[in-house]
């Protein structure tokens, strides 16, 4: 186990629409391939780091994840040799300015503030992910709550997929989807995303 402050991404990755269950909830057809996106270095925070909501943005909304911290460099990989270009794992909140993100009609300005990505409290790398628990929760009220085998790729197809677009480097982090359940964060929340096995990321919201 290593301590988040220790990873340095060149890009985070991010994948839309990765759960069955979040599929479900929002009437969509499950994707054929990974729907990417993708989050700068400097929206990375760790645990107990604040989010910053910022004075553009009139609805923030929190998304639980499970993150991939990427090993070595990363080109053409199989999906069977994924495993030997994974450090560990961690949890992740793809924190999102949902009005910034309707209206501009891409993702990029509403998912790339500064604090937009923690991550943490710590890396694991001795754990299966196919069937871990994550929960997310506001002020200590469950928000979230699903498991990894939901997810429509697993994470060694996402390393596979992405691999044959970009080449992931050392400490490159692929966030892998959010479950059904995303919704608000206020000023003064707390928001807790815990994941089986990994642990417990926190962080508070405070004003710009």
């Amino acid at each position: 186990m290593d301590e988040v402050s220790m990873v340095r991404p060149t890009k985070i990755i991010a994948i839309g629409l990765n759960y069955r269950d979040h599929a479900r909830e929002l009437h969509m057809t499950i994707p054929e391939y990974p729907l990417i996106f993708m989050k700068p270095s400097t929206a990375v925070i760790g645990s107990g780091d604040v989010i910053v909501y910022p004075r553009q943005c009139r609805e923030l909304h929190y998304e639980g994840e499970l993150a991939v911290v990427i090993k070595e460099r990363a080109r053409h990989v199989t999906q069977a040799d994924a495993h030997r270009f994974i450090a560990g794992y961690t949890c992740a909140n793809d924190v999102t300015a949902r009005d910034l993100q309707r209206l501009d009609g891409q993702w990029t300005r509403s998912k790339s503030f500064d604090t937009f990505c923690p991550l943490g409290p710590q890396v694991v790398s001795d754990i299966d992910t196919a069937h871990l628990r994550i929960v997310t929760r506001v002020n200590g009220m469950i928000k979230q709550d699903s498991n990894t085998g939901n997810m429509i790729f697993n994470v060694f197809e996402l390393v596979s997929f992405i691999s044959s677009i970009m080449t992931l480097l050392p400490d490159d982090v692929i966030i892998t989807g959010t479950p059904p359940g995303v919704g608000p964060l206020e000023v003064g929340d707390e928001v807790e995303v815990e994941i089986e096995g990994i642990g417990v990321l926190k962080n508070r919201v405070v004003k710009e």
